[in-house]
């Protein structure tokens, strides 16, 4: 027994000695450059904004250096913090964001025609839904890993955890972050190894909602008709979209430079917010803009190879998870400034004015950070069944097996 404590003691020792070895700089270095581009950008974008609104230019980039500041300390403690011990701390927490959501129905803070904030519109806690909704289904999904293929066990119950969370979201309004909520869990999902007919039937679902969803919501009606009208014709697009178009024209390839937009001072509506991508297309053009998608790109890259190397499942879709999420949030924003998306509200990761989803972002990056740390330290001394998420690619290169391969024994632990 005693020498069984001092096996482990010394076990834990190594891997805290080790904390910075196994830290992976390529996605450090990434978030470090989203981070300042970020800041650069919020502050052009918001000066004017923040002086009619607030009296003093620099009010939204200082208090998003606040938020920063918190962000960065929880990251620290979460790239420290062993995300195995998710296991036994999700249900509370996903307790408390459920709560959370209850709050902001009960409380209803109204701002821009919804109730989604808290404490005077300082706090949304959708953000904090999105994160710990991909923690709670990654571990729900490494807890049931043996049993998805059955209906009962699988589909049936993720339909109801994403169902509550996406449910209440929804109720806010907040039909992106719901949306994004419910693609999540389908991409969690197709990641641990459901079966095929399972993936169909959960896209054929989700169209379904998504159909009604667009008829009985005047909301989700109206962005839909604008984003097909636009579509057909951009001179018919809605106002937001076709001041984007101007911004994005005006920038031209290389912009105008930092702070010379004049489309964010003319009726740009959100330009700190929603709108910061056409911000950066104006002032940096087509080459800041692609720096932009170069650095999300890095991030995805170093996010899947965290993945890839994770020492079991449970790190693999957590990793995985988190990134997608970021992708994700990346991705719609920009493609809703271009007119490719319905409008959606999404913010753009580490760019757009709001501390919730830039502390939820950085927590989420805080994970990946530990999950590098003891994919490289503890890989053979993990599990036997841990899955490389290499797996899931090899399955998506239409070779036509039907189904993802099941627990596998690493080489290292069999030699």
């Amino acid at each position: 027994m005693g020498s069984q404590t001092f096996v482990n003691d010394r076990f834990r020792f190594s891997l805290s000695k080790a904390a910075g070895r196994g830290l992976d700089m390529p996605l450090l270095l990434t978030v470090i450059a989203l981070t300042v581009f970020g800041l650069i950008m919020l502050y052009s974008a918001s000066f004017d904004y923040s002086f009619n609104e607030y009296g003093s230019a620099a009010y939204m980039f200082l208090r998003q250096l606040r938020w920063l500041g918190i962000g960065v300390v929880a990251a620290f403690i979460l790239s420290l913090f062993d995300y195995h011990l998710w296991r036994k701390l999700i249900v509370f927490a996903m307790l408390g964001t459920i709560g959370l959501l209850v709050a902001v129905l009960l409380i209803n803070e109204i701002r821009l025609g919804a109730t989604r904030t808290l404490f005077e519109g300082s706090y949304q806690p959708s953000e904090l839904a999105k994160l710990m909704a991909v923690i709670y289904l990654s571990v729900w999904l490494y807890a049931k890993r043996d049993e998805l293929h059955r209906v009962g066990f699988g589909l049936i119950p993720l339909g109801v955890i994403l169902g509550i969370i996406g449910g209440l979201i929804y109720l806010q309004p907040d039909l992106s972050a719901a949306g994004t909520v419910l693609i999540l869990g389908g991409l969690l999902f197709f990641l641990a190894g459901a079966d095929i007919k399972q993936i169909v039937f959960l896209l054929a679902l989700a169209l379904v909602i998504g159909w009604v969803v667009v008829q009985f919501s005047d909301t989700g009606r109206d962005r839909v008709g604008s984003f097909i009208a636009g579509f057909q014709n951009p001179t018919n697009a809605s106002y937001h979209v076709r001041r984007s178009f101007e911004a994005i024209v005006k920038g031209g390839v290389f912009g105008v430079g930092v702070g010379q937009a004049n489309t964010k001072l003319t009726g740009l509506p959100f330009a700190p917010t929603d709108s910061i991508f056409a911000v950066v297309a104006e002032e940096l053009g087509l080459f800041g803009s692609a720096l932009l998608i170069a650095l999300y790109g890095a991030l995805i890259w170093r996010g899947l190879v965290v993945a890839r190397r994770a020492p079991d499942m449970l790190g693999t879709l957590l990793a995985s998870g988190v990134t997608f999420w970021i992708a994700l949030e990346a991705v719609i924003n920009m493609a809703v400034m271009v007119g490719l998306m319905p409008f959606a509200g999404n913010a753009l990761p580490f760019v757009s004015a709001g501390g919730s989803n830039l502390v939820a972002t950085l927590c989420a990056v805080g994970i990946v950070l530990n999950i590098s740390r003891q994919g490289v330290e503890t890989r053979n001394l993990e599990e036997d069944e841990w899955r490389s998420f290499g797996a899931v690619v090899d399955l998506r290169r239409w070779n036509g097996r039907r189904r993802v391969s099941r627990s596998r024994r690493s080489q290292r632990a069999n030699g």
